[in-house]
């Protein structure tokens, strides 16, 4: 394909003479002044090399480069500077301001062919850089959501797994999620929260969550899926079930560590590393209770994980106004005053009053991904 050159100069003279230079090997447009040239420059065809001369009545050439640099339509075009000016200072402020080369008048046509395919030539790379670098963007951006889209679905399926053991729908995965979402949400805006809850921490948060009950892959089925209440033997059993997520997920770090060691995606690893050390916060630490008295530590205020102190009022919440093999579903009014009740006592009190600032929208929450019955078939 042809170059198009742009040519500027208030000189006709010069126009035809450069332009008689050129016009057998490339597209040649002209502009009489500064002003024309940037109204040429960003209409088609848009030009591959602008020569621009320096002394022009109005806007000088200095002055059209300052613009076309401006532009983001003609910010990558080379500009050579074509003037009868010669002293240093001259050349140093038009390359200073972005020109390419500078070529003195009177024009020699050898000098004038050789510049003009030299930038064209290097331009013609760069586009090419330019290029190829947009394509492996792309594609490491397809990859990116490729390798999240598969860390999503297994995180998922894992903890769908624990779920289904004593939860006919997983949708409790789905809610304890958006509770905390809309707890975070409102915690973010609390100076004294503000720094804890980035971003990236309310994202990893939000996707390690729905590990809470990972643990519970270890209970047996008498205990787990028992329909009555447990006896204090069972119960010990069951409460183990936040200490076995928090190994499991603790040896998941253990190898994330390790394959640091010979693994040149260390970013990728401390990403992962993030995210299995909040779900261990989550999965063993979900239980514990502000005032201390709950498992499988015995942690109280701030020394329970924020995660967990989050997932804690989330699990409970939904535990309440939804339907368990073990328990019916309690109203709503019930299940908002349990809460406020455990306020400072099982619950960070902080989070409480967030959570019943936000509880219309917990509420819908609730509604909208109910657990329902699958239909009876004939």
């Amino acid at each position: 394909m042809t170059n198009t050159i742009l040519i500027v100069d208030d000189n006709r003279d010069n126009l035809t003479v450069i332009g008689g230079l050129l016009k057998s090997e490339y597209h040649v447009r002209v502009a009489n002044s500064g002003e024309r040239a940037l109204q040429v420059a960003v209409t088609a065809p848009i030009p591959d090399l602008i020569l621009l001369d320096i002394m022009m009545p109005g806007m000088d050439g200095y002055e059209t480069l300052r613009h076309l640099r401006a532009m983001p339509e003609t910010r990558n075009i080379p500009v050579i500077f074509v003037t009868a000016m010669s002293a240093d200072e001259d050349e140093e402020a038009g390359l200073r301001l972005g020109a390419v080369d500078y070529i003195t008048k009177p024009i020699r046509p050898a000098i004038l062919n050789a510049r003009v395919r030299t930038h064209l030539a290097l331009k013609r790379a760069h586009d090419q850089l330019a290029d190829q670098n947009a394509r492996l963007e792309s594609q490491v951006r397809q990859r990116t959501r490729e390798l999240e889209l598969i860390k999503e679905v297994t995180m998922q399926a894992l903890a769908t797994l624990a779920e289904k053991r004593d939860n006919e729908t997983g949708n409790h995965l789905i809610r304890t999620r958006s509770y905390i979402e809309v707890l975070m949400h409102g915690l973010s805006t609390l100076p004294e929260f503000a720094g804890q809850l980035d971003p990236l921490t309310q994202e990893l948060i939000a996707k390690a969550a729905p590990l809470h009950d990972i643990g519970k892959v270890g209970i047996p089925d008498a205990i787990l899926l028992k329909p009555g209440r447990l006896t204090p033997e069972e119960f010990l059993v069951m409460k183990t079930h936040a200490q076995i997520g928090a190994d499991a997920l603790t040896e998941a770090i253990e190898r994330v560590l390790r394959g640091q060691e010979d693994n040149e995606h260390e970013q990728d690893n401390r990403y992962a590393l993030s995210f299995l050390e909040i779900a261990r916060e989550i999965a063993g630490g979900h239980h514990e209770k502000w005032d201390g008295s709950g498992y499988p530590r015995g942690l109280s205020g701030n020394a329970i994980p924020l995660s967990a102190r989050l997932m804690a009022l989330a699990d409970v919440f939904d535990a309440l106004v939804c339907k368990r093999h073990y328990k019916e579903a309690f109203p709503i009014e019930k299940s908002i005053e349990i809460i406020r009740q455990g306020r400072g006592q099982h619950f960070d009190p902080r989070i409480v009053d967030v959570f019943l600032a936000n509880i219309d929208a917990c509420i819908a929450i609730a509604e909208r991904h109910a657990d329902h019955p699958p239909e009876a078939t004939a």
